[in-house]
C-alpha cells in the first residue's frame, strides 16, 4: 500500500486535476517543473537558507513537562508557532514563491481562511518584491482583522469573497476565477494539500520539513526516530501533511488526524469531512467532501477559520479510506478548553486550528511510556478576540 501520490496524481482513488480547458497550460507548467526545480542545488540551497535564517528553522520539539504529568504520557510539541510569521504555512509559501520566480512568473494571488496563509503569502512576495492578490471569505475578514492588517501593511490587495458562505471554499473560487482571467504571468499559491494536481504533492514535500526535523529531534531527546503517535488538526491539511510525510510508510506510527466538528458532528454545523463527507470533487481533486444528496457542497462550519473547509486534502481522503490514519471530531467546545489548558499549564497560547488537535488528549487514553508528537501548528494571537468572548475574559 502507497500512501504517496501516483505518476497521475493519485493517493488511491484520490485526487487528480480535474481543472478547466483554460487553466491546463498554467497546472500541466507546474505539473512538468515542480519535481525537476525543486531537486536542483540551487533551489535546495535557497529554500534551506531562508527557511533558516527568514522563518528560523529548525522550530524545537518542546518537552511539555506539565501537560505530560497531567496526561500521564510523554508529550513533545512541534513549535510550529514559533515560525515568522507565526505558523507552519511559510514553510509552503517560500517554496512557492521560489517556484514562480523559476517559472517566470510576476504576479501571485493566494486564498485564506484564517489569514495565516495570507499573511505568509503577502511576506513572502513582499520579500522578493512581487504583486500579491489575496482572497479572503468576508466572514473571515470580520473575524481575523489583525491578520488582514498585516496583509496591507505588507503591500497585498486583499479581496472580499461575498458568494456563498463568504469563507475559505468561497474565497479559494474566486482566486480560481481570477486564474483562469491571467494564466499567463500569475501563479497560485495555494495554502494547503488541495487542488489540482501537483499541488496536494508539491505542499506536502515543502510541509515534509516539519516531519524532517521531527525525526532528527525525536533522535536526540529519545533515542529513536520514532514516535508512538503524531496528532495534527486537519482542515484542508498541510500542517498535517508535513508532521505525517516522514512517518507515512512506517506503520508502527499512529497517526492521528484531528477535524472540526463544529457544534458537534451531527448538529448542521461541522467541519467534519471525513464523517459526513462523500466522494466529490472540489477546487480541482477528487476527495472526500461535505455534500447534499445531490452533490451540492454543504457549508461547513467551525469556531477555527483555517478549519472551515467542507472538504480535505486528496492525501488525508487516503489516509482516512485505507484506515493509516485515525480520523478524531473534537467541538468547538473541547477545542477551547484544550486551548486553555495549554495556556495556563505550559505559557503557550495555540491557535485554534491547534487546539483542536490537543483536545484528543481527552479524547484518547496514551500509556504512561508513549512518545505523543502534536504539531503546533500556529501560535494564538490572532484567536485573541474569539478566546475572549468564549471565556468572557
Amino acid at each position: 500500500m502507497s500512501y504517496h501520490v501516483n505518476e497521475k496524481g493519485y493517493y488511491g482513488e484520490f485526487g487528480g486535476a480535474y481543472i478547466p480547458e483554460m487553466l491546463y497550460p498554467n497546472v500541466e507548467e507546474l505539473r512538468q517543473n515542480y519535481l525537476k526545480i525543486m531537486a536542483e542545488p540551487d533551489f535546495q540551497k535557497e529554500f534551506n537558507q531562508l527557511l533558516k535564517d527568514y522563518v528560523g528553522r529548525p522550530s524545537p520539539l518542546y518537552f511539555a513537562s506539565r501537560l505530560s504529568k497531567k496526561h500521564n504520557t510523554k508529550i513533545y510539541l512541534k513549535r510550529e508557532d514559533l515560525n515568522h510569521t507565526g505558523a507552519h504555512k511559510v514553510n509552503n509559501t517560500i517554496g512557492q514563491i521560489l517556484m514562480a520566480k523559476r517559472l517566470g512568473k510576476t504576479r501571485i494571488i493566494a486564498e485564506t481562511g484564517a489569514g495565516q496563509h495570507g499573511v505568509a503569502t503577502a511576506t513572502v512576495c513582499a520579500l522578493m518584491g512581487i504583486q500579491c492578490v489575496v482572497y479572503m471569505g468576508e466572514i473571515d475578514i470580520a473575524r481575523q482583522a489583525p491578520n488582514v492588517a498585516r496583509m496591507k501593511m505588507l503591500g497585498a490587495e486583499v479581496v472580499a469573497a461575498t458568494s456563498g458562505s463568504k469563507t475559505l471554499k468561497d474565497a479559494t473560487n474566486e482566486a480560481i476565477r481570477d486564474w483562469i482571467n491571467n494564466p499567463v504571468d500569475t501563479h497560485y499559491i495555494i495554502g494547503s494539500v488541495v487542488g489540482p494536481h501537483p499541488y496536494p504533492d508539491m505542499v506536502a514535500r515543502f510541509q515534509s520539513v516539519v516531519s524532517e526535523e521531527i525525526k532528527k529531534q525525536l533522535l536526540t531527546h529519545e533515542g529513536t526516530e520514532f514516535p508512538n503517535h503524531v496528532i495534527a488538526c486537519v482542515g484542508g491539511g498541510s500542517n498535517a501533511a508535513g508532521a505525517f510525510y516522514h512517518f507515512l510508510d512506517e506503520e508502527k506510527v499512529n497517526l492521528i488526524a484531528v477535524e472540526a466538528a463544529g457544534h458537534g458532528v451531527d448538529s448542521g454545523e461541522s467541519a467534519a469531512t471525513s464523517i459526513l463527507g462523500k466522494e466529490g470533487i472540489i477546487h480541482g481533486s477528487k476527495t472526500l467532501l461535505m455534500q447534499t444528496k445531490d452533490g451540492q457542497i454543504t457549508e461547513p462550519y467551525s469556531i477555527s477559520a483555517g478549519l472551515d473547509y467542507p472538504g480535505v486534502g486528496p492525501l488525508h481522503a487516503h489516509l482516512f479510506k485505507t484506515g493509516r490514519a485515525e480520523f478524531i471530531a473534537i467541538t468547538d467546545d473541547q477545542a477551547m478548553t484544550a486551548g486553555m489548558e495549554l495556556t495556563k499549564l505550559e505559557g503557550i497560547i495555540p491557535a485554534i486550528e491547534s487546539s483542536h488537535a490537543f483536545a484528543v488528549l481527552k479524547e484518547k487514553q496514551f500509556q504512561p511510556e508513549d512518545i505523543v508528537i502534536i504539531n503546533l501548528s500556529g501560535r494564538g494571537d490572532k484567536d485573541l478576540d474569539t478566546y475572549i468572548k468564549h471565556f468572557n475574559l
